[in-house]
């Protein structure tokens, strides 16, 4: 018979949810590491948006994020504006927020979320979301929550991408 000191703990939705944001944060961390202002602007080949504005849109994401967890704003939506889902895509480096600028928020934001999920109590997920990029008239907050963690891992994947298109080495192996 195992015992509580045997028995692998089984974590949350929430814990679940924490451990993802943590590695969302390193992973984009690793492929930008290195990574100048301006070679986060250089455009792929073949259309699409720049590291640049793959990082801030992770922010304007986390924004929302933290808005939904009860945790301050680091930059505000508005200041990553030109992040917004749909926006066209960035070509114009005067348009764009310096990365650095975005790095450090992206720090903050991965910080407060991990924060804010550490403190929201389990049965938050169930509520209803205040909002639904799917439209989706029954999302709760878990559902939500669940839908930015896979948004976010597919632009941290892209931002592994644009670095090899920079002429890096692949920072994750």
């Amino acid at each position: 018979m195992a015992t509580a000191a045997t028995t692998p703990a089984i974590p949350g939705a929430v814990d679940v949810l924490c451990e993802q944001v943590k590695a969302f944060h390193g992973a984009l961390r690793r492929n930008v590491e290195g990574i100048t202002h301006d070679e986060s602007l250089a455009p792929p080949t073949r259309g699409g948006n720049c590291l640049n504005w793959v990082v801030g849109h992770l922010d304007w994401v986390n924004e929302q994020a933290l808005s939904l967890l009860g945790q301050p704003a680091v930059l505000g939506e508005a200041a990553l504006s030109r992040y917004h889902r749909g926006s066209a895509e960035l070509h114009d480096a005067a348009e764009a927020l310096p990365l650095e600028k975005l790095l450090i928020a992206w720090d903050e934001s991965s910080a407060r979320i991990g924060a804010g999920l550490r403190s929201m109590p389990p049965q938050r997920l169930t509520e209803p979301a205040p909002f639904s990029p799917r439209k989706k008239p029954d999302e709760t907050v878990g559902s939500l929550l669940s839908i930015m963690m896979f948004h976010q891992a597919y632009h941290v994947g892209q931002a592994g991408l644009l670095r090899r298109m920079a002429g890096r080495e692949g920072a994750i192996k």
